[in-house]
């Protein structure tokens, strides 16, 4: 190869290479700049079928890409550069293998001859990722490298690829052609009609682990008292159908906060403080047999209902062979969707309708939280339920790690209408909050609320860059409590422990921060200042940023108090 085409090359290879990533189902790119990475930068910037996102922190840059697939239930594409921009990627990618979210890593890298010498910005960059990513380590581009050899090295890795894929792309300089349009007619010629279409060259068919009962099987399970129990589901999975299932088996079904079905009139939302109370925790032992639709369940008391049970069947249903069972109970395992479980000929159960009394036992719960969250102090709580309340079903609420989601969960308004429910619970790391909310945001441009708490917003404090590019409604709703409030909920020995190591109090306010972005911002210490703020925000094109302030102990206190009437009632 002569040295004046490397450039070129390059480029045809950066081009090759995001044309069959859009051919592959890939809808968005997000790309950091730098220099290595050029040959991948200049074809998406020429590729006119991907949508384009820029930032220059690769850690909110590889969140954002979080959201945007979490959205569009497709893959996207990461664009980086050399060296320790792509590690900055390495939380985005954890938490993607672990919520079966597939990104695709394009990280640009010093060829051969310049690891291990003391080169500049050069690292050992295959395998950074670890088990967290699918590999695929390409050769320098070179013209006895057949471009249909390239192609279907890219067909195999990503096709049916439910977790990331890390492509190393190695880069001889030079890596700035002098011209975007060098002649390949004769490198190109072998791949035949692909370049005339608008398919993989490579297509694989849909790849499909299913299992489901028989009609005996069913008929022997359903036969006792039962629950169900709703895990983590995303909106694109119809978990509505579950209340349908629910109805006609005559079990209750017991939801988690991330089922899509939390706040849903026609089931038990309210488990995880019911679980506090006697009568209903004496009722739900007397269940002998459940179906956990999914996994990854936020309540604690809910997964050690689920563990200390005596189940005489246990069956649960997951989309694809993993385990997400922290208790290893023994069980039967379905791989199945939810619409495809749900359109069996189930029978009724011999047992149906044996916990009505849940209902009423739920329903007493959400009358006593008016009372007492509602129409009681100011807090966080009670931020929680009213933009909860205020969710119709165009919207799509964002809820952040620690305090803010677990409020939720143990809250949340029972309503008629809710929107779309997004969480980052597979490490449930408090890094990257505000980015993926972005992304989640930037896919389809519907109004997006982003819950979040003070020491989660600092982390991703330069996200605000991505989310002053908004241009539909997004709510940053940022609850400043002055440090850690989920440690005063833990068994931390003593004050000054908690206060000099676990709560961190930083004694700072947002405004500052939403004015260097250009982001308009209220400050709310009370219900009617929020209400106002969130209806002018949530009607904004834009982003906008609300600072609840609230006590240190407000949030724990009123957790501990409730729980205590519910263990009294």
């Amino acid at each position: 190869m002569q040295i004046n085409k490397t450039a070129e090359l390059n480029l045809l290879w950066g081009t090759l290479i995001l044309e069959e990533l859009s051919r592959l189902g890939v809808q968005h790119v997000c790309m950091a700049p730098g220099s290595r990475s050029t040959p991948l930068t200049l074809a998406a910037a020429k590729q006119t079928k991907l949508k384009q996102h820029l930032h220059f922190d690769e850690r909110g840059l590889g969140f954002m890409a979080l959201g945007l697939a979490k959205a569009s239930q497709a893959p996207v594409a990461i664009i980086t550069t050399s060296g320790t921009a792509v590690a900055n990627l390495y939380p985005a990618v954890i938490e993607a293998w672990l919520t079966r979210v597939p990104l695709i890593v394009l990280s640009g890298d010093r060829p051969p001859e310049l690891i291990d010498c003391g080169a500049n910005q050069a690292i050992i960059q295959p395998a950074i990722f670890a088990q967290y990513a699918k590999q695929l380590n390409l050769p320098t581009p070179d013209l006895s490298i057949r471009p249909e050899a390239l192609l279907s090295l890219l067909d195999e890795a990503v096709s049916n690829q439910s977790q990331p894929v890390h492509i190393n792309c190695m880069y001889r300089e030079p890596l700035y052609p002098s011209t975007m349009s060098a002649d390949f007619t004769q490198y190109l010629s072998t791949l035949g009609n692909w370049q005339h279409t608008n398919f993989p060259y490579n297509q694989y068919g849909k790849s499909n682990l299913s299992s489901l009962p028989s009609q005996d099987a069913m008929m022997r399970f359903v036969h006792g008292k039962g629950v169900i129990i709703a895990g983590t589901l995303s909106p694109q999975q119809d978990p509505e159908a579950l209340i349908a299932l629910s109805q006609k088996l005559g079990w209750p079904l017991l939801t988690d906060a991330q089922s899509q079905l939390r706040q849903h009139t026609g089931v038990i939302g309210n488990i995880d403080q019911l679980l506090h109370q006697p009568k209903a925790k004496a009722l739900l032992m007397h269940a002998d047999r459940v179906l956990v639709i999914g996994g990854r369940i936020l309540s604690k008391r809910l997964i050690d209902y689920l563990a200390d049970n005596k189940w005489k069947s246990y069956w649960q249903v997951l989309p694809e062979q993993m385990r997400l069972d922290p208790s290893h109970s023994a069980k039967q395992i379905w791989h199945a969707d939810v619409e495809a479980i749900t359109s069996l000929s189930w029978p009724r159960s011999s047992d149906a309708n044996w916990a009505l009394q849940l209902t009423l036992l739920n329903d007493e719960l959400e009358k006593l939280f008016e009372q007492q969250i509602d129409n009681a102090e100011f807090g966080e709580a009670m931020v929680v339920r009213a933009i909860a309340k205020s969710q119709n079903k165009q919207q799509q609420l964002f809820i952040g790690n620690s305090l803010p989601v677990r409020l939720y969960d143990m809250f949340a308004p029972l309503t008629t209408e809710h929107g779309s429910i997004f969480t980052n619970r597979g490490a449930s790391g408090i890094d990257g909050l505000l980015a993926t909310a972005c992304g989640i945001a930037k896919h389809q441009a519907v109004p997006t609320t982003l819950l979040i708490g003070d020491i989660s917003q600092l982390h991703d404090l330069n996200s605000l860059a991505i989310a002053r590019t908004s241009s539909s409604p997004l709510v940053i709703v940022i609850l400043n409590n002055d440090g850690g409030n989920i440690f005063n909920l833990l068994p931390v020995p003593d004050e000054k422990l908690r206060n000099d190591y676990y709560r961190l109090a930083h004694g700072l306010e947002f405004g500052y921060g939403a004015a260097m972005f250009g982001i308009p911002y209220n400050r709310v210490e009370d219900l009617e200042g929020f209400n106002d703020a969130y209806q002018d925000a949530i009607e904004y094109h834009g982003a906008s940023v609300i600072e609840v302030i609230v006590g240190q102990t407000q949030a724990s206190d009123q957790i501990a108090r409730i729980a205590s009437w519910i263990k009294q009632s």
